[in-house]
């Protein structure tokens, strides 16, 4: 149950960070072009692989930091983050075929659902 509290205060740590950070790039970027999501979904993808290595390869994080840290804050940050970190750990292991599957359905699925969450909305409506 501590663990999950952890979690939780980490993934309240992450939303508010993303929150902050993406009103800051929209008033010092302007708002033509998501800048904050796009800079918010690189330095998550950059610090999840950092606390992952750091964590699963060197033992210098250790598993329930790790587990706040990732899950916690970066998945409060980011989800995109989690999809590069599974996705670059696919390419890895050999299993390429696999990587640019979860790729394509990640891109296209997410795409499609969007389109099918649109559709019904406005068919309530």
């Amino acid at each position: 149950m501590t663990r999950f509290l952890m979690v939780c205060l980490g993934g309240a740590f992450g939303t508010g960070a993303r929150y902050l950070f993406g009103g800051w790039a929209q008033r010092a970027l302007g708002t033509a072009f998501p800048y904050g999501t796009l800079i918010i979904n690189l330095v998550g993808s950059f610090l999840l692989a950092a606390i992952m290595y750091l964590s699963l390869e060197v033992g210098l994080i250790p598993a329930n930091a790790r587990v706040v840290l990732a899950t916690g804050v970066m998945g409060g940050f980011t989800t995109y983050s989690t999809f590069n970190y599974e996705t670059l750990k696919l390419l890895q292991t050999g299993s390429v075929a696999i990587g640019a599957l979860n790729v394509a359905g990640t891109v296209v699925g997410c795409l499609v659902a969007g389109v099918l969450g649109l559709v019904v909305a406005k068919a309530l409506t």
